[in-house]
């Protein structure tokens, strides 16, 4: 009774009534057990059928469709529904509806979440994982911050969702396309590779960690990868006119035709040779943390080094992705709005 006292108590001080406790019904008796990327052990019912992301929504998401089991999603995208990610809409057109159970800030509803009664929460946020496992909720926490964070957690989601031979696919598919590049441009020589920046012009930062490593492996050097551990990484403008990249990666149509219209960008080597590349976005922004990143990678290469890879499809590949691990061919036209990238 004692340890009932304790948690009802927590449930108020979290903003929960008892009575609301008390009307989520029972979920299913846990038949196994994983361990997520902290090292926790999470024990999980035999099938996952109702599926919450929480936090990052776009990138939980795009992991969770190109698994092929978007249909199990159960909340919408709150305040992250944007065009950017148009095509989640599509592949998981019952998140259009879905519940919002997080708030601005990103914090969970944790009346909403108890309520639609999931069988397992996914979050990148450890702090939150941590708070909602205390109230008795089956979460695992995601990694995706470092390139060997990647096959880790997509073998993971295979297993949880028993989308196990899907993981393989896509595995398989993200290593291919490592090979193709390094046959193609294994052989550059470090001056031959292009400077290049993924640069938020607006806010003068480059925005996503990540792109530190995808600039690297489509064959370029990327003048602001200092090791750094947080996401963004801002810096003042006579730091970028020292940096002068030769390629300027941004994640929006707005953001480079801010680039080609203010006067001050035009110092730079990229502006004034129109070497301006948008991230396409279907999932999510291919520049950012997502399931597309073997189309990342394909994509930057062919803006690095358009000689090298001037046979390449761009359009054929996104096809058959899309087709082949989210279970859709799209048309032609809307392929093509997902490589314009977002206004």
């Amino acid at each position: 009774m004692a340890e009932r006292r304790r948690l009802l108590q927590g449930l108020a001080g979290l903003g929960l009534t008892a009575a609301a406790w008390h009307r989520a019904p029972a979920r299913p008796l846990a038949r196994r057990q994983v361990v997520d990327q902290a090292g926790r052990a999470v024990e999980l019912p035999g099938r996952i059928e109702r599926l919450v992301t929480l936090g990052s929504l776009p990138v939980l998401n795009s992991f969770v469709i190109a698994l092929g089991a978007g249909e199990r999603l159960v909340n919408g995208l709150a305040d992250f529904d944007r065009p950017t990610w148009r095509l989640q809409r599509l592949f998981a057109p019952q998140i259009i509806a879905g519940p919002t159970l997080q708030q601005p800030d990103r914090q969970p509803r944790l009346e909403a979440l108890l309520a639609v009664r999931p069988d397992l929460v996914l979050t990148l946020h450890r702090d939150a994982a941590d708070r909602l496992a205390a109230l008795g909720l089956p979460v695992l926490w995601l990694r995706w911050r470092d390139p060997q964070d990647v096959r880790a957690c997509m073998a993971l989601l295979g297993e949880v969702l028993g989308r196990a031979e899907a993981a393989r696919r896509w595995l398989d598919r993200f290593d291919a396309v490592l090979r193709r590049l390094q046959q193609r441009l294994g052989d550059v020589a470090p001056a031959g590779r292009p400077s290049a920046l993924y640069l938020q012009p607006q806010t003068l930062t480059q925005p996503r960690r990540i792109a530190e490593w995808w600039i690297a492996a489509a064959g370029g050097r990327s003048v602001s990868d200092d090791g750094r551990s947080g996401e963004s990484r801002s810096f003042s403008f006579e730091q970028l006119l020292a940096w002068d990249p030769q390629v300027l990666f941004v994640g929006s149509r707005q953001a480079r035709d801010r680039l080609r219209r203010e006067p001050a960008f035009a110092r730079l080597q990229a502006v004034r040779r129109d070497r301006l590349a948008v991230a396409p976005a279907g999932l999510h922004s291919w520049a950012n943390r997502t399931a597309e990143l073997p189309l990342t990678l394909l994509w930057a290469a062919r803006v690095l080094h358009p000689a090298r890879l001037a046979d390449l499809d761009l359009a054929a590949e996104a096809q058959d992705f899309y087709a082949q691990l989210c279970g859709r061919r799209l048309t032609p036209p809307r392929i093509g709005g997902v490589l314009a990238g977002p206004d």
